[in-house]
């Protein structure tokens, strides 16, 4: 069991492997990352339309329609998240490049 765990480990040291792991660990982050920020985006914007709205019915103002709030969230939202993830792939990617050459 020690032996095989040894052997596996050895396998993931290996130049190509290691590369291939740090390649997928970058795109995880990459993803993991426009969720999140894609998702505070829309929920930012929920937030800030029910408050609206509230406020409308409590004032006796035109209604608050979910549309005029969201779609623009949803726009905002797309551009913060693809400049994160695009970012930290680019970052990884040249790290992953710089440290291949360094060998």
């Amino acid at each position: 069991m020690l032996t095989a765990m040894r052997a596996r480990l050895a396998r993931a040291r290996q130049p190509e492997r290691a590369a291939r792991l740090a390649l997928f660990l970058w795109i995880v982050w990459a993803v993991v990352t426009w969720n999140v920020v894609f998702d505070h985006a829309i929920v930012a914007a929920g937030r800030a339309y029910i408050h609206a709205a509230a406020v409308a019915a409590r004032d006796g103002a035109p209604f608050a329609r979910m549309d005029d709030w969201m779609r623009p969230a949803v726009a905002r939202g797309l551009r913060a998240a693809s400049a994160s993830a695009g970012a930290i792939l680019l970052i990884g990617l040249a790290g992953i490049r710089a440290a291949g050459r360094s060998r």
